[in-house]
Order: structure tokens, then sequence, then C-alpha cells
């Protein structure tokens, strides 16, 4: 690891845990659980803490919705142990995709690569 590469994990927390998270999940945390993206989920010895630690950009709409029900204490036992009844109408998590470059473009956006002809109205033109 470059010097470049320690002083960035003192000082970063968007892409990974800093030192100081390190330092402290290595001392109190005991591991949970592990989602299907990666991310790693503790709590301390006393349970009066929770925590994740993602696997790559740190963003919250990445945890799917029975381990968050878990970190918020909705309910105490995680998935690992008791796992949530899926409903069969239920679709698997995805995380927001709010500005990336796979969000959804509505038609008729700038953003498109290919133009949309509308078929529900027809346009004025004066004559």
């Amino acid at each position: 690891m470059s010097i470049l590469e320690k002083v960035a994990r003192v000082f970063t927390w968007w892409d990974g845990q800093t030192l100081n998270t390190q330092l402290y999940t290595s001392r109190h945390g005991v591991r949970v659980g592990e989602d299907d993206q990666g991310n790693i989920f503790y709590r301390t010895s006393d349970d009066s803490r929770r925590w994740v630690i993602y696997n790559g950009e740190a963003e919250a709409s990445r945890i799917s919705p029975e381990w968050h029900g878990w970190l918020h204490r909705t309910w105490d036992s995680p998935p690992t142990e008791t796992p949530l009844a899926r409903k069969a109408w239920e679709q698997p998590h995805v995380p927001n995709l709010t500005g990336t470059a796979s969000a959804w473009v509505p038609p008729g956006s700038i953003r498109r690569p290919e133009p949309v002809t509308r078929k529900d109205y027809d346009a004025w033109t004066p004559e």
C-alpha cells in the first residue's frame, strides 16, 4: 500500500472504511453477517451499536430491506438468524440508480440516444 493510499484511508469514508473505523471494528465489532452485495454487518458484544462496512462506495440504498431493518432496530435478530418471509410479488432489492448511467430516462429526454416518436397526440402546426 502506497503512502497516498494510507493517507486517503485515514481521511476518506466514501469508498471503504477509514482507519479509525477499522480499528474500532477490530476491537469491538462482532461480525453478524454479509449481504448479497458484499457489505459486512457488525455489532458490539452488548448490542449497543450496529454498523455496516460497505463493499465499495458508501451508498445507503445498497443495503437490502432485511438488513436495513436490523440496523435500525426494527427487529432484533439479523436476517442470517431469522430470514424474512418473502411475498410472491416482491422483487429483488436494487440500489438507487439516480445519477448513474443506469438511471431511468423518460421518453423525450435529451439523454436518450434514440429519438422517440410520440403517438399519443398530434402536434399543432400553424396554417
